[in-house]
């Protein structure tokens, strides 16, 4: 797994981040993938609100309790919904510009790696949102992130977690679904991210759906229960040591 963090000429969408919030607006963060065309995210959508949030989002900020952290933060968004709802959270994700923004906003953000053992803590809760899974990177780091996640919890803590099924994808005119066993799991994908002239390398992402997640996390000794399901394929789950 990589423990590093991005250098600050290799981080579009932290360099989008930054000038979203001194100057209210940004040019294109373009996405890549080998998998699918090319796509705009919008960069306004990583400062919404609360209210703006999608329904899985705001049903893990009321479930959060105790020490939170918020695994892989942007622009803070959710610690900040967080800090509207009367509770306290550590922010961290490995694009210095992001954390730069997150600690203006007046958060308590820093710049780690959440697979890096040389970050430590007890945390009652770990909010992975905005399709958290995608960090993991490829199934077969699923053991690592377990066993890591396992690290990271108090007792009695959860790990909040949205993803999708990118099953849909493969969906037949009669509903049938045609997915090649075979070839790598389904839900692998690789991005790739520019923002005006800076360009990131490229990097796994891992929609998970919640079967073999809950496969996985059983043999590691987690329940898991799938809190809610969104509209496409998506839902929320908690991760809980048994």
């Amino acid at each position: 797994m990589n423990t590093h963090w991005l250098s600050m000429d290799k981080d579009p969408m932290g360099r989008a981040i930054y000038d979203y919030f001194k100057t209210g607006r940004a040019g294109k963060l373009r996405v890549f993938s080998s998998q699918f065309d090319e796509d705009e995210l919008p960069v306004v959508d990583l400062f919404r609100t609360f209210d703006q949030m999608p329904l899985l989002e705001q049903t893990a900020l009321h479930l959060a309790h105790g020490r939170i952290l918020d695994v892989g933060a942007g622009s803070g968004c959710h610690s900040c919904a967080l800090k509207d709802l009367g509770k306290e959270s550590l922010a961290i994700d490995i694009s210095p510009w992001s954390v730069e923004v997150m600690q203006r906003r007046g958060l308590n953000a820093h710049l780690t790696n959440v697979f890096d053992e040389r970050f430590t803590g007890q945390f009652d809760t770990i909010l992975m949102l905005m399709n958290g899974s995608g960090i993991i990177g490829k199934l077969k780091n699923m053991p690592v992130f377990l066993t890591r996640i396992k690290q990271l919890l108090a007792p009695g803590g959860c790990v909040l977690m949205d993803s999708s099924d990118l099953r849909y994808l493969y969906e037949d005119e009669d509903g049938s679904y045609v997915i090649d066993l075979a070839a790598d799991y389904y839900g692998e994908v690789d991005f790739q991210m520019q923002y005006g002239k800076i360009k990131g390398d490229s990097f796994d992402w891992l929609y998970i759906d919640f079967d073999t997640l809950s496969a996985y996390a059983s043999q590691y000794g987690f329940e898991v229960e799938k809190v809610k399901e969104g509209m496409h394929y998506d839902y929320l789950a908690r991760l809980s040591l048994k």
